[in-house]
């Protein structure tokens, strides 16, 4: 799938530089080869600052893991996923290792939590009748991954912060109540499926008061100007990182964990992650670059534009469309839009913010399904597919509707 999508990059960028080029546009060239490498360039300055987010990132969180608050987290959420996924008994160390993926998820260290997330596919596996279909755990599983779980998107203040971002949090609001829809229509599609009873009290318990938090939050957020909108973003966002940080490190000294040589054990997993990223983003990069650098991409957004103008929308928001339009094939693609976007429209224009809001609200559909299922051989995903698409369109419509909202 990557490798069609990556090919089909530069097929598509040839085809629009030669429509140029016949077109009188002898330049066309050179600027497609002086994308490549100043994109290449472009990667390792983002490599250097993603090396030390995520290496900070898996620190802390081996401290919480060793702190024990992937066990504190599993027995909280034990009778919730004793009704959600019934098939899986308590106790079962894949209800750990899933709490642990939701909680790197939830940080936003998107590429740390996939090895965890392969785990916790690989012991409900073991549950599971079938070696080639999926099991009900594991699609609900995987289209929680697959609805973005993010709370507090530190990849995506790192990515602001390299680009020049005054504020790198102001985000952080927009973000948060767009995935806050893309889970729950997640959740609701494959309890639809599968005849969950999410009206069950045991799991109303956990939804309704969730659901009234968010609910009042939005209602205050709607008393607010825009200003105060992103002031009360950028202040949330800080004081949440910081109050993370400071409850792990806390937490860790109260169970008596070395938290030094914890921090520095996690942080080596960190960079071991980090450094396997770099030639990923290297390809990506280089072929958007290319593709923008050939007219392609400015075509199909024109048209797009166009279409929405003409349905007298504000069509503001058509520039982050590349982002939203790749993200459920490959993460490392849609990072490359971002990027890209935040690189030609401005860190802070409008159509940045709402690729960063959409990139932190979605998540990469096709290529969770492929590495999840891949990794244990099942073969029919059953309703996984549709739930999962359903969730990410819900992220790509709340992202434009809040960041409109928030950013006017």
């Amino acid at each position: 799938m990557l490798n069609g999508l990556w090919l089909s990059f530069f097929i598509v960028a040839s085809i629009a530089g030669l429509v140029r080029w016949w077109g009188g546009d002898p330049d066309v060239w050179a600027a497609m080869v002086e994308s490549l490498f100043s994109m290449a360039k472009l990667s390792v300055d983002v490599m250097l600052l993603l090396f030390g987010t995520l290496t900070l990132w898996l620190g802390f969180l081996k401290i919480a893991e060793q702190a024990g608050l992937v066990d504190i987290l599993a027995k909280l959420l034990g009778p919730l996923f004793a009704k959600l996924m019934p098939d899986v008994p308590r106790g079962h160390p894949a209800l750990g290792l899933i709490t642990l993926n939701f909680a790197a998820n939830g940080l936003g260290l998107d590429n740390a939590a996939t090895p965890i997330g392969l785990k916790a596919m690989r012991s409900l596996q073991e549950l599971n009748p079938s070696q080639s279909s999926a099991s009900n755990a594991q699609i609900l599983f995987l289209v929680l991954n697959a609805s973005s779980l993010t709370l507090l998107p530190v990849t995506i203040f790192m990515y602001r912060a390299q680009q020049g971002a005054a504020d790198p949090t102001l985000v952080f609001l927009p973000i948060l109540l767009a995935t806050s829809a893309s889970s729950l229509v997640g959740l609701l599609s494959v309890a639809f499926m599968q005849r969950l009873r999410v009206w069950h009290p045991v799991v109303l318990a956990y939804l309704v008061p969730a659901a009234l938090l968010l609910g009042g939050f939005m209602a205050l957020l709607a008393t607010l100007s825009a200003t105060a909108l992103a002031s009360l973003s950028s202040l949330l966002g800080n004081l949440a990182l910081f109050s993370i940080i400071m409850s792990f490190m806390l937490l860790g000294v109260a169970r008596k964990v070395p938290v030094y040589e914890t921090f520095v054990e996690g942080a080596k997993e960190g960079f071991s992650v980090a450094k396997d990223l770099l030639p990923y983003l290297i390809a990506m990069l280089c072929a958007v670059g290319v593709l923008r650098a050939s007219g392609a991409l400015e075509f199909g957004l024109d048209g797009i534009r166009w279409l929405v103008e003409w349905l007298q929308w504000d069509s503001r928001f058509v520039d982050a469309l590349p982002t939203a339009m790749v993200k459920p094939f490959s993460g490392s693609a849609a990072r490359a839009m971002l990027i890209e976007t935040m690189q030609s429209q401005g860190v802070d224009s409008f159509a940045a913010l709402v690729a960063a809001t959409i990139q932190g609200s979605t998540e990469t559909t096709f290529y969770v399904l492929a590495v999840y299922f891949g990794a244990v051989g099942i073969k029919r995903a059953r309703h996984a597919v549709g739930c999962a698409l359903l969730a990410e369109l819900a992220g790509v419509v709340a992202a434009i509707g809040v960041c409109y909202w928030f950013f006017g």
